[in-house]
């Protein structure tokens, strides 16, 4: 069954994954292996059974032999031809008055390609540069600026802690850092402690930040007041370590407890609001239940007002008959009015109709819609009449 090999092509650089092709192949093997950038001589890392959860593709390229003796001599070659072109960059540099950093060089195995890694405070234009390179080594050059951690990386240095740092001897991808995780972890805010050789804060602070984000999950407020089982108490400080809080009471006692001991003291907030005011949903139904209630009242008012009169009961019974008997006339003069409406409707439709658009869109009226005009009386009429 064949397994899988991680790969590096340089000390610093990444792990790659490779198929081994049935090779018997051991840590610390020279190989060679296609790539998308050509064929490359590689170191084996390590042996696997199955790719990393963070492998970047889940398809392997076979390793394609071992390395042999004019494989390895053509390696120092090109370690020379490094040295080489790194000194020649940093005179074409100094020529053409550039402001960059030449860090590193890499040349491809089978010298198809040359990459020069630099570093640049603003971009640059280096395309004098690249005229320079190409027409002195007659090969693709290619320009890579990089930040000041892949710097660090490149070159090496010793951290604070004494040792060499962390992304020149493991740390292959860089987590993002902040502020925040340095102010979590309770340390002083000083920028000669908490940042590294290049600049930046540093890299192992992320390393715990899990933990401490689950530890201030679970720990109450600094600074606040809750109240317990056992009284009122202040909160003071909290250690991460021993998973605990310092405790200040009343009485000005300090006390130390666990975390699990805080949770069972059922500790609550004294200047929380209670839960019936912040609930103000049961005013809308008081007034639904004090509806009903106002019936009955009215109903038993009306009941006592015309058990005492009898009158009263007989007038109100005539008022209705009247109202029955006007409302039974008015029943007629509506329907007679409704036809008169219909009739103006009809007669508005006519003469809608009577209006025809011309072919030239003006409209005109129709002979039927003309209106007769007064006849004026002659002359002689006026005699007569006069």
């Amino acid at each position: 069954m064949n397994k899988i090999v991680g790969v590096k092509f340089r000390d610093y650089g990444q792990i790659y994954y490779f198929d081994d092709a049935g090779l018997e192949l051991e840590p610390g093997n020279r190989i060679l292996v296609s790539t998308e950038q050509g064929e490359g001589l590689g170191e084996v890392v390590t042996l696997r059974d199955s790719l990393p959860a963070d492998a970047e593709t889940d398809e392997l390229k076979p390793v394609s032999r071992i390395a042999q003796e004019e494989d390895l001599q053509a390696a120092e070659e090109n370690s020379a031809l490094e040295l080489e072109a790194r000194t020649y960059c940093n005179e074409c540099v100094k020529n053409l008055g550039l402001d960059m950093k030449l860090v590193d060089v890499e040349v491809f195995f089978d010298r198809s390609k040359i990459v020069f890694y630099f570093t640049a405070p603003t971009r640059i234009d280096f395309r004098e540069l690249v005229k320079d390179l190409v027409k002195n080594y007659r090969t693709r050059i290619e320009l890579r600026q990089i930040g000041v951690r892949h710097e660090t990386q490149m070159i090496g240095a010793v951290g604070n802690c004494g040792m060499v740092c962390c992304c020149r001897r493991f740390l292959r991808k860089f987590a993002p850092v902040t502020i925040k995780m340095a102010k979590e972890q309770n340390l002083f805010l000083n920028p000669a402690k908490i940042s590294g050789i290049c600049g930046r804060l540093l890299c192992c602070l992320s390393y715990e930040q899990e933990n401490y984000e689950d530890f201030h999950r679970r720990c109450p407020k600094l600074g606040k007041k809750y109240q317990t089982d056992d009284g009122a108490v202040k909160v003071l400080r909290a250690n991460m370590f021993r998973s605990s809080v310092t405790l200040l009471r009343d009485g000005g006692e300090e006390i130390e407890i666990t975390l699990d001991d805080w949770r069972d003291s059922n500790p609550h907030r004294p200047d929380a609001p209670q839960q019936p005011v912040q609930q103000p949903k049961p005013a809308p139904q008081e007034k639904k239940e004090a509806e009903p209630s106002e019936q009955p009242a009215e109903v038993s008012q009306d009941a006592a007002t015309a058990g005492s009169s009898q009158n009263q009961a007989d007038s109100t019974s005539q008022q209705g008959d009247a109202e029955e008997k006007s409302s039974s006339e008015k029943q007629p003069e509506v329907a007679k009015a409704t036809p008169d409406a219909g009739a103006k409707t009809d007669k508005q439709a006519e003469r809608r109709r009577s209006q025809v658009k011309s072919a030239d869109g003006t409209s005109r009226r129709t002979t039927r819609g003309k209106r007769k005009r007064k006849r004026r009386p002659r002359g002689d009429e006026f005699d007569q009449n006069d």
